[in-house]
């Protein structure tokens, strides 16, 4: 993919740190690839993820519940036709560029290095021995910890990644962390005989907290946040649909480190902080849900939901999802995949998802997969039952559901990490946004968003300051869009450079 302009500027602040304000670079997306999208793989993939252990009974299980794991604008990639958005970052002294998918629902970064046994030829691999700065290699213990060189594995519905736990300099988008712990793969294993990375990615940067780490690193991110090097703790997306399958490379949006890019919006990002104690994955509570305008009953004790950049479609509670259908005329459970519901392909179907404050309406298109193998005339559609098979109680802690890009498609998200909190805003012209915009909530039929509750995972140093309970705030979106990407009003000097990022929509993590 051809270099793109990445503009970065700078402020100084008044404690001698350094603090960019947030740059805005255009995402591609990659589409036409061999691998080809599996509905049924995916809602595998998250009810591993999750912790839906009991609901790997569709293909071979893996042990273990995989977690996936500052202010610059970079370009993302589309690849497998809306599956997987990636980025670039560089790594090492001098550094070496790789593709890396970027996730919100998890907190881990591993690339595959050159002693990987089971990657294939196409996959970039980290040169650790070109590297000045590179700390890792086998420890003398030879256990699973903290300590370079420990052995880690990381166990995906769709396989497991393992290798040693390292450290080098890591940069993107102009910023840079010196020690950056990640995972040197050398193994990647896959249930299902093919691979866990598609095409030139080389692996996965966990934008969640260092809470639900397997390595027990600070995401790299985070480490952004500690030292002061973002104008704000923020990070921007608008990730972009694919209206061209047949060709490979498209534009997929844009990642804004450190900030957001008022040119892709309009009017206030509506933010809600995270209902629980403490940060993990990025968690809100869904309070309300219509289809085509009539309001659904949800549970109010399985409201809990991940917003998951990493994951394609939206999975919830077997309840709650078969009443989302149940409003669908002549929709009924798909034959051909277990968990998912089937509808007329004449049908438009239209969903809101509110999480205590506007209605945020998902396209019609998003809602449909597609077709039926053998019944073209049904559709398939991209809402599925999360917790099938399980016997998880409701309040044990994991969300209950995963709202991924076909809820993110249509809207700018941003992720806040003080106060923790999520925010959405409505698409621009200039991001492809249809003008119908967000509505006001219906009544409450469910779950409020001032659940507050604690997640049964490792308590790890974090970022400072703690979430205030439920509420809605909103920040401006002043500025005038522009097809470009400009930057925001704040910016000082601006520094324009060339840079590759690539965005895969993959949904196996």
């Amino acid at each position: 993919m051809a270099p793109l302009a990445l503009a970065l500027s700078f402020l100084l602040l008044p404690s001698l740190s350094l603090a960019a304000d947030p740059i805005h670079v255009p995402l591609t997306r990659r589409t036409g690839s061999t691998h080809k999208f599996n509905i049924i793989e995916e809602a595998l993939r998250l009810r591993v993820k999750y912790g839906f252990a009991n609901a790997t009974t569709l293909l071979p299980r893996s042990t273990g519940i995989g977690r996936r794991a500052a202010s610059a604008g970079i370009p993302v990639t589309n690849q497998d036709d809306d599956a997987s958005y990636f980025g670039t970052i560089t790594i090492g002294t001098p550094p070496q560029s790789f593709a890396v998918i970027l996730d919100t629902g998890s907190s881990d970064l591993w690339l595959a290095g050159t002693s990987c046994k089971s990657c294939t030829s196409a996959t970039p691999l980290f040169q650790t021995s070109q590297s000045s700065t590179f700390q890792g290699g086998a420890s003398t213990i030879g256990t699973t910890g903290t300590t370079i060189g420990s052995r880690i594995q990381i166990t995906y519905g769709s396989g497991q990644v393992t290798g040693l736990l390292s450290s080098d300099t890591v940069s993107m988008g102009g910023f840079t962390i010196p020690n950056q712990n990640f995972l040197d793969v050398d193994d990647l294993q896959s249930d299902q005989g093919g691979s866990l990375l598609d095409g030139a990615v080389s692996g996965i940067m966990g934008l969640a907290f260092s809470t639900i780490a397997s390595t027990r690193a600070t995401p790299f991110w985070q480490a952004l946040v500690n030292g002061n090097q973002l104008s704000t703790p923020e990070m921007g997306f608008w990730l972009e649909r694919t209206n061209n399958p047949q060709i490979q490379d498209v534009p997929g949006g844009v990642f804004t480190l450190g900030g957001t890019n008022s040119s892709l919006f309009t009017g206030d990002v509506e933010f809600i902080n995270m209902p629980v104690t403490t940060p993990s994955f990025w968690l809100l509570a869904v309070s309300s849900i219509t289809v085509n305008g009539k309001s659904v009953t949800i549970s109010t004790n399985t409201a809990l939901s991940a917003i998951d950049t990493g994951t394609t479609l939206i999975g919830g509670p077997t309840t709650d999802v078969a009443n989302i259908w149940a409003a669908v005329p002549n929709s009924g459970p798909s034959p051909s995949s277990p968990g998912f519901f089937n509808f007329p392909c004449s049908t438009q179907v239209v969903v809101t998802l509110s999480f205590g404050g506007k209605a945020w309406p998902i396209s019609a298109a998003d809602m449909n997969t597609g077709p039926e193998p053998n019944d073209n005339t049904k559709c398939i559609g991209a809402i599925f039952d999360l917790s099938q098979g399980t016997n998880i109680e409701p309040g044990s802690g994991n969300p209950s559901w995963v709202v991924g890009d076909t809820f993110l498609k249509n809207v700018y998200s941003v992720f806040r990490a003080t106060p923790p909190s999520v925010g959405f805003a409505q698409l621009s012209s200039a991001a492809g946004g249809s003008g119908a915009g967000p509505s006001a909530p219906p009544a409450s039929t469910g779950a409020s968003a001032s659940i507050l509750t604690t997640l049964s995972t490792p308590t790890t140093s974090g970022l400072a300051g703690t979430p205030s309970g439920s509420g809605s705030t909103s920040g401006s979106g002043s500025g005038s869009p522009t097809a470009s990407g400009a930057l925001s009003t704040k910016a000082s000097t601006a520094i324009v450079f060339g840079s590759a990022l690539t965005a895969l929509v993959m949904l196996y993590l």
